[in-house]
């Protein structure tokens, strides 16, 4: 992964300085910023690879700095971790709803961290290419727009990977847990119910549509993505 750059916005210059050594010495290539406003600018301006993103900044949180830049078309493709001492699961399920690609609790190791980065920008990646289709629902993996018979849906930032996993991964059936690993991250420690609670979010924005039958429950095992009957 050398050659990303990512940018480190952190309030606290000794982690600050800390996590750019880290990726120095992996390959990265690394800016930063102490508060939410500049690194709005700074990611506007720069168009870092992915972002890490203290939790609590001064003037605007992480949380809400995610949220801006994940509602902007032009930075909402942008993958972000998030850094924070906040480790209880309410926390770490309102930085993920607010559009985090991943969610590391201070104190963490370098080396997980460096992990992490990998990780995610792999998935970042991945998904990028031609829209994803299936029964009149398009998802453009590049634009972040999502289509119904040419009608737009929304929906949130959490539903969205969730869709975009299953429409890439159609007609398999998928347990909870092998959701969580695939679309929250495996080392995203949060319980099985959040899935049931996303899958009916989901559910719920494609009801409009008349497609919420494509997320079905498989009895015994999970969930699948299928335009074909259950």
């Amino acid at each position: 992964m050398s050659g990303n750059t990512v940018l480190i916005v952190d309030d606290e210059e000794a982690i600050r300085e800390m996590i750019a050594v880290s990726l120095e010495l992996a390959g990265f290539s690394w800016i930063q910023a102490n508060n939410g406003q500049s690194a709005h600018e700074m990611v506007v301006d720069k168009r870092p690879d992915l972002i890490l993103l203290d939790w609590m900044l001064p003037g605007i949180s992480g949380v809400e700095l995610a949220r801006r830049l994940k509602r902007d078309d032009a930075t909402s493709e942008i993958p972000i971790i998030m850094l924070t001492a906040k480790g209880e699961e309410d926390n770490k399920i309102q930085g993920l709803d607010a559009g985090s690609d991943d969610y590391i609790t201070k104190p963490f190791s370098t080396r997980e961290l460096i992990s992490r980065i990998n990780a995610v920008l792999r998935r970042s990646k991945g998904t990028q290419g031609k829209p994803l289709e299936l029964s009149g629902l398009s998802l453009d993996t590049i634009s972040h727009r999502i289509t119904a018979n040419d009608t737009t849906v929304d929906m949130g930032p959490t539903e969205y990977r969730l869709l975009e996993f299953f429409m890439s991964h159609q007609d398999r059936a998928y347990t909870r847990a092998q959701l969580l690993d695939q679309v929250w991250g495996g080392n995203v420690y949060v319980e099985d119910r959040t899935v049931d609670v996303h899958i009916r979010r989901l559910r719920k924005a494609l009801t409009p549509h008349q497609l919420d039958h494509l997320v079905q429950t498989v009895r015994g095992t999970g969930y699948r993505f299928s335009g074909k009957g259950c």
